[in-house]
């Protein structure tokens, strides 16, 4: 069985860079750490909700790479000295990716009651109706 990919379709010009950031995702995980949720807010914007309950603003970056949006959390273990008799609540880390079409925009970042709120906006695509001369040869 061959592998289908966008080269297969020789209409669909400079698409390259879309197939790259189709396998980069793929190959990002599918982690569980922290749950999250993507929400449509209108028909150009967006939110994304993260889960990240017990991360003080200090222990979260944002950060944009190359049309990707990183989001990690790292918090300080401060158990030093301290006796568990159970440890269910462990501080451990994480690190969300979501790679952002051309457009998409990050706006604010908000915490609140546990949740991380990060905002996204998509510029309004212009139809752009353009004709091209015919020379003679």
């Amino acid at each position: 069985m061959s592998k289908l990919t966008l080269g297969s379709y020789p209409h669909m010009l400079g698409f390259e860079q879309l197939e790259r950031l189709l396998e980069r995702s793929a190959k990002s995980g599918n982690e569980g750490y922290p749950p999250y949720n993507i929400e449509q807010t209108s028909d150009f914007s967006y939110r994304i909700t993260l889960a990240v309950a017990g991360f003080a603003e200090e222990d979260l970056a944002i950060t944009i790479e190359d049309r990707q949006l990183v989001i990690r959390g790292r918090q300080s273990d401060d158990s030093e000295g301290r006796v568990f008799l159970h440890r269910g609540i462990a501080a451990r880390q994480f690190q969300r990716m979501f790679v952002l079409a051309d457009g998409v925009e990050v706006g604010e970042a908000v915490m609140e009651n546990g949740l991380l709120h990060v905002d996204l906006t998509r510029s309004r695509p212009e139809t752009v109706v353009q004709t091209i001369n015919i020379k003679k040869g």
